[in-house]
C-alpha cells in the first residue's frame, strides 16, 4: 500500500512538472521582469525596442463644470499660452433645518461664510498657533471678488432629455442649448465685510488668499478658537435676516423644494485688478464650508438670560464653475503628430496619442498593419489574430514626455493622467499602482510618473514624465484587447479618476466626446515633445523592454 501511494505521489510530481513547463511556454509572458534578466538568464536575452507612435494637441470645446469635487475660484496668468484663464462659480445652499423656528427677539449677531483653502500646517509659531502653507494657490497678485445673491435656477435633471437625466451644465455658461443669463446671476449682490478674526487686512477689491491661521476671539478679546486658512468672510446682517429669519413659518422654508426655489444660490464672481492674479481651489464639500447665521434669542425659561443660536446654510452639490481663457488653444495634425503637445487644465487642451498608428486587428490577409506586425512580432496568433502563444515576454512598456522648457517657464504641473480616450476609463496599469489618498502628489507614481527634475531638485526645471504601461500593453498582446487612442491631460489630483468616468465636453455633435475631472479642476499648463520634433533626443515614443529565448 505505502509503494502505491509512493508511486501515486511520483506521478503526481511528475504530472505537476510537465504542465508546469507547458504553462511556461505557453505563458511566459507573464513572468515578472526581475525573474529574467542578463544577470541570470541562461537561455533568455534581453533587451528593448522603440516603437514609432502619433501625437496631437486637442482642444477642447466647452467641458462639463458641474458636479466637480473641487471648484476654482479666480483668475490665472497663463504665462505659457499668453494670457489669462479666469474661473468663478455658483452655487446652490440648502437650509440645515425644515420649516425652522427661530424663537422671540432675535437679535442677530453676525453672518459669517467660510470655505477652507487646501493648506498643511508646517509649524507651530511662539503663541501657540500653527503656520500653514496653501498647496492649491496659483499666482500672487490680487483679484476683485464680490458675492450675489443669484436668481439663476440650476436644475437638477434636463427637461430635455428622459424623466432621469441629470442636467448637464458647462463652462461657457451654458446648458448646452441655452446660455445662463449673467443679469440672473448678478441679481442681488452681497455685501462683504472686513472679518476683524485674523483677517484685518482683507480688501475685496484687491483679494488675494491669505495662509494665516484663523483665531476666533470673544466680546473680551479672549482667543476661543483657531481654525485652518479659509476664505473666511462676514456678511451683512440685514440682509440675511430680511431674508431668512423674517420667513419663519412662511412657505419658503416650509420645505426643501420651495426654499431651493426661494434663494437659488450665490454666484462668486471674480474681476481683474492687475497684470497678475491669483487663483485658488475652494474646499467647499469640506464639513466646514457654509454660511453660518449666529444671532440670540429669549429662553425658554422665563426670566434666564437669552441663548446664543445659530442657522446654517450648505453649499449643495449642485455647483457649476465658469471657466473662460482669453486666449486659444490650436488643434494638431492628427495625421502625421506634433512637434509640441500642449496641455491645458481647465477649459483647455488634452493631447491623443495612438499607438501603432492607431491600427487594430483587420480583416485583410494578405498586408500586416502596424499592430498586426507588432502582435506578430511578440506572440503566436490564430487566424482571427487571437493570441496563441508567447514569442517573448514584455518586462516594461513607457511613453516618455520631455518637457520642452524653450516654451515652458517652470511652472509645469507636478502630474499628468493617461487614459483610454475611447471608452473614458483608467488604463489596468492605474487599478495595478497603489494609491496614495492622504498625498495625491505621490499616488499611483509607478503607473503616472512624476515630473523629473533637474538633479532631482523641487526647485529646478522639469525634464520629463514617464508614464509606463506595460499592462496596457500585455492586455493588447496576450488578451486581444483593441488598439484604444490613449488621453494625456494635466491632472490636479490623480485619485479622483478612480471613481469617475470623463466629464462631457459639448462638441456640437452626436460624437461623445469626454475629459477627465482631475484635468478640470487645474488651471495650469504645459509643453512637451511630440512624436514629429526634430530634436531626437526628446522625440516621443513608446519604449518597450522585453525577453526573448536564445534559440
Amino acid at each position: 500500500m505505502k509503494k502505491n501511494k509512493i508511486a501515486l505521489r511520483n506521478i503526481a510530481v511528475l504530472a505537476l512538472l510537465i504542465s508546469s513547463f507547458i504553462a511556461c511556454d505557453k505563458d511566459f509572458a507573464d513572468i515578472d521582469s526581475d525573474i529574467i534578466n542578463d544577470d541570470n538568464a541562461t537561455h533568455f536575452s534581453t533587451t528593448s525596442r522603440d516603437f514609432d507612435v502619433i501625437a496631437y494637441t486637442k482642444s477642447l470645446d466647452p467641458v462639463q463644470t458641474n458636479g466637480l469635487p473641487i471648484n476654482m475660484l479666480g483668475i490665472y496668468k497663463d504665462n505659457i499660452n499668453g494670457g489669462f484663464t479666469t474661473a468663478s462659480f455658483v452655487t446652490e445652499v440648502e437650509s440645515s433645518l425644515i420649516d425652522p423656528t427661530f424663537g422671540e427677539n432675535v437679535v442677530m449677531d453676525s453672518v459669517v461664510l467660510n470655505i477652507p483653502y487646501f493648506s498643511r500646517p508646517v509649524e507651530l509659531n511662539d503663541d501657540g498657533g500653527t503656520i500653514y502653507e496653501l498647496d492649491s494657490v496659483f499666482g500672487g497678485g490680487k483679484i476683485k471678488l464680490s458675492l450675489f445673491e443669484s436668481n439663476y435656477f440650476l436644475r437638477d435633471f434636463d427637461p430635455s432629455g428622459e424623466i432621469s437625466d441629470p442636467q448637464n451644465y458647462y463652462a461657457n455658461m451654458s446648458t448646452g442649448i441655452d446660455l445662463i443669463d449673467s443679469n440672473q446671476l448678478e441679481a442681488v449682490p452681497l455685501e462683504l465685510l472686513v472679518d476683524e478674526d485674523g483677517n484685518t487686512d482683507l480688501d475685496f477689491d484687491e483679494f488675494a488668499p491669505s495662509p494665516l491661521q484663523i483665531e476666533l476671539r470673544d466680546e473680551e478679546g479672549e482667543l476661543t478658537n483657531r481654525l485652518a486658512p479659509a476664505l473666511r468672510v462676514k456678511l451683512d446682517t440685514t440682509y440675511w435676516r430680511t431674508k431668512i429669519i423674517d420667513k419663519e413659518g412662511e412657505p419658503e422654508l416650509s420645505n426643501s423644494n420651495n426654499f431651493n426655489d426661494y434663494f437659488r444660490g450665490i454666484y462668486f464672481k471674480v474681476e481683474a485688478v492687475d497684470g497678475e492674479g491669483n487663483m485658488s481651489l475652494l474646499n467647499i464639500t469640506a464639513p466646514a464650508s457654509n454660511i453660518t447665521i449666529f444671532y440670540t434669542r429669549d429662553s425658554d425659561v422665563e426670566g434666564a438670560d437669552p441663548i446664543n443660536a445659530t442657522y446654517t446654510l450648505n453649499f449643495r452639490d449642485n455647483r457649476v464653475n465658469f471657466i473662460s481663457n482669453d486666449f486659444t488653444i490650436s488643434d494638431g495634425n492628427e495625421t502625421t503628430g506634433d512637434e509640441n503637445l500642449i496641455l491645458k487644465g481647465g477649459q483647455g487642451s488634452v493631447a491623443e496619442i495612438k499607438l501603432f498608428n492607431g491600427d487594430d486587428i483587420d480583416d485583410d490577409d494578405t498586408n500586416e498593419n502596424a499592430f498586426e506586425a507588432f502582435k506578430n512580432e511578440f506572440v503566436v496568433t490564430d487566424a482571427e489574430g487571437k493570441f496563441v502563444s508567447s514569442k517573448k515576454l514584455i518586462n516594461e512598456a513607457n511613453l516618455v514626455f520631455f518637457v520642452n522648457q524653450s516654451i515652458v517657464d517652470g511652472d509645469e504641473p507636478e502630474r499628468l493622467y493617461m487614459y483610454d480616450a475611447n471608452n473614458g476609463t483608467p488604463l489596468a496599469d492605474y487599478f495595478l499602482d497603489n494609491a496614495n489618498t492622504s498625498f495625491p502628489t505621490f499616488s499611483r507614481i509607478n503607473h503616472l510618473g512624476r515630473l523629473q527634475r533637474v538633479d532631482d531638485d523641487p526647485t529646478q526645471d522639469g525634464v520629463k514624465y514617464k508614464i509606463k504601461i506595460t499592462e496596457h500593453i500585455n492586455n493588447l498582446l496576450l488578451r486581444d484587447s483593441t488598439n484604444v487612442a490613449l488621453g494625456l491631460a494635466v491632472s490636479g489630483n490623480i485619485n479622483l479618476e478612480n471613481s469617475n468616468l470623463l466629464f462631457d465636453v459639448l462638441n456640437g455633435t452626436d460624437i461623445e466626446e469626454g475629459t477627465p475631472v482631475s484635468s478640470i479642476i487645474t488651471p495650469r499648463s504645459t509643453v512637451l515633445f511630440g512624436n514629429n520634433t526634430s530634436n531626437e533626443e526628446k522625440k516621443l515614443y513608446l519604449e518597450i523592454f522585453f525577453t526573448e529565448p536564445n534559440n
